[in-house]
């Protein structure tokens, strides 16, 4: 399991010795981690700083390095190169993906993802019954955008299923550029798609080259593609927090929003901790983009129970 690394609290100077981390502050050293260990870095102070050793040596360790910005949310990702030993066979699997399997891998991440929020709401209530019903219907490509009618659905019953509950006057919305519980299910998004890109480029992947995302100014395509089924982790995480007391995106919410990458999943009969399945979940795609498999297999919450799923056709 590698270990998230969080710079927000103080300033602090990353620099590297005999591929340790090293932290420090006012010139001494206040804490080193082994750069092998560390998976995710996020910098949140405006005032820490690098040297060129240690960015290069934890891009050799394949650590990801996420910056925030002045709004404290990540606004950028560094990224390793890929130093996967059949990235060329590999990046000829992707850029061969023919459009039908690219539609129906998109119609199993819907399906997983709308199965995931039914698992968000209460048992037996019409909302949980209704996307579960949606997740049953989405066919090849989703067409039919079965993905936004199960966000209305779900949003609107996000916070209590049974007697939504009121923010500032105002039933919750989601707004990707809001602030309130906004902003913490985006933290929590950005840090999910970093491990996500990650475990992409560990594999030889471009996350560029999306299944279903297109856009061409993003970089991360097939990462935002993979992430999708994982979102309801961060918003389980967030209503729990918010229900715990947090208001404000500080150090100890994004501490705690962080943690998702240590949660324990499963895939099948194996379990670990979410850094490790995202993985094993991109090495899915690859037996999918190679003909091998017709299931992409997808995390789920230890214990959890999603529904049933729909037939694969290949």
């Amino acid at each position: 399991m590698k270990r998230t690394l969080e710079i927000s609290r103080e300033a602090a100077h990353l620099a590297v010795r005999n591929r340790q981390l090293l932290l420090k502050r006012d010139g001494a050293v206040v804490g080193s981690i082994p750069c092998e260990d560390i998976g995710v870095v996020v910098v949140d102070h405006p005032q820490t700083t690098y040297t060129h050793g240690a960015l290069a040596t934890l891009a050799a360790s394949d650590a990801a390095v996420v910056i925030c910005g002045d709004n404290h949310l990540p606004a950028a990702i560094l990224l390793p190169l890929a130093a996967h030993s059949q990235v060329v066979a590999r990046l000829n699997l992707q850029l061969a993906v023919s459009l039908p399997r690219a539609k129906r891998l998109w119609q199993q991440i819907v399906a997983a993802k709308v199965r995931a929020q039914a698992a968000n709401l209460a048992p037996g209530t019409a909302p949980h019954a209704k996307l579960l019903a949606l997740a049953r219907e989405v066919k090849s490509g989703d067409p039919a955008n079965v993905e936004a009618q199960a966000a209305r659905v779900y949003w609107q019953h996000w916070l209590a299923p049974d007697d939504p509950r009121e923010l500032e006057g105002e039933a919750f919305r989601r707004d990707p550029d809001g602030r309130g519980l906004n902003g913490f299910l985006n933290y929590g998004y950005a840090v999910v798609r970093a491990g996500v890109a990650r475990a992409i480029v560990a594999a030889g992947l471009l996350p560029s080259l999306g299944v279903h995302h297109k856009h061409r100014g993003n970089a991360f395509c097939l990462a935002d593609d993979l992430m999708e089924p994982l979102r309801p982790l961060i918003d389980d995480r967030v209503r729990s927090m918010y229900r715990q007391g947090y208001v404000e995106l500080n150090q100890p919410a994004k501490a705690a929003l962080l943690e998702v990458l240590a949660a324990p999943m499963q895939m099948g009969d194996q379990t670990g901790p979410l850094m490790v399945m995202l993985h094993r979940l991109v090495a899915s795609l690859v037996r999918c983009y190679a003909g091998e498999s017709r299931r992409l297999e997808i995390p789920v919450p230890c214990g959890e129970e999603l529904g049933e799923e729909p037939p694969a056709r290949q």
